[in-house]
């Protein structure tokens, strides 16, 4: 029995490969959240994974990449069911999402950073400086920012949670909150929206409990598409940080700043 379960994973993992080989075409899926994974207005994929995934899968000789957009919630279940076979949503790559889907390895890396007033009038830059200082943190609402604020050890009277990002903006520039927490490159990404706040730079790398909290985003593929993850990684290791790379994800504000160094899915994963 062991050996026909084996012979099935090995057949199926080798068939999504051959069949957009064969026909030329594959459906990706993406989250629409910019500038990870996204579609224009007119239906074309965009953003830093799906601009990855057009340029890897055309050199594997897949010439029509079709997108299929979801929430982000639904992206492992479609995965999964067969509704598009790679997400190509920046996703980070966790031990608990790993027990559900098989991930290149990452394409990026991006660690937490602050939305502050112009000037950061109250040199936040870092949670320590919120830890240590009276001031208001805004979060969006069941954020991760949220739980690292709270295992970091800030009071919770000084949390303000807010719905959404044009909500922190807002809070931010009306003096509710004196900072806004989220990953440096969302935070860089409304700044260059807003000319009333900035990012907090220099900003002090985040530790909880001695280790960097730091998200690295991939591709991910149904367990059985060993062969279809394996060309992506084959195509990624010569790719990633060279010009070329450079120049196709500076227009999403990645770059040499979010590399993913030598990190690989296999660590990220246990």
């Amino acid at each position: 029995m062991s050996f026909c379960v084996a012979l099935f994973s090995v057949t199926a993992s080798a068939s999504t490969l051959d069949k957009i080989q064969d026909e030329g075409k594959i459906t990706i899926g993406v989250a629409n959240e910019v500038p990870y994974g996204y579609t224009t207005p007119d239906g074309e994929p965009a953003g830093e994974a799906p601009s990855i995934a057009v340029k890897v899968l055309n050199d594997l000789g897949v010439d029509d990449v079709n997108v299929v957009v979801t929430e982000f919630g639904s992206l492992i279940p479609g995965l999964r069911a067969g509704r598009f076979d790679v997400i190509a949503a920046g996703m980070y790559i966790t031990p608990k999402r790993c027990m559900q889907i098989a991930f290149s390895n990452p394409t990026y890396s991006i660690g937490e950073g602050f939305l502050v007033q112009n000037g950061n009038p109250k040199a936040l830059n870092g949670y320590d400086d919120i830890k240590a200082k009276s001031v208001k943190f805004g979060v969006m609402s069941g954020s991760v920012e949220y739980g690292y604020a709270r295992d970091f050890g800030i009071a919770m009277n000084k949390i303000v949670t807010l719905p959404d990002y044009p909500s922190g903006v807002a809070a931010l520039k009306s003096g509710r909150i004196d900072a806004l927490g989220g990953t440096s490159l969302t935070m860089a990404s409304l700044a260059q929206k807003d000319d009333r706040v900035e990012l907090a730079q220099p900003f002090t790398p985040l530790m909880i409990d001695g280790q960097s909290v730091k998200g690295y985003g991939g591709f991910g593929f149904r367990p059985s598409d060993t062969a279809l993850r394996n060309a992506f990684n084959e195509q990624l290791e010569g790719f990633i940080d060279t010009e070329e790379h450079i120049a196709l994800v500076t227009p999403y504000g990645f770059g040499k700043h979010t590399s993913p160094g030598d990190m690989t899915a296999k660590t990220l994963c246990e």
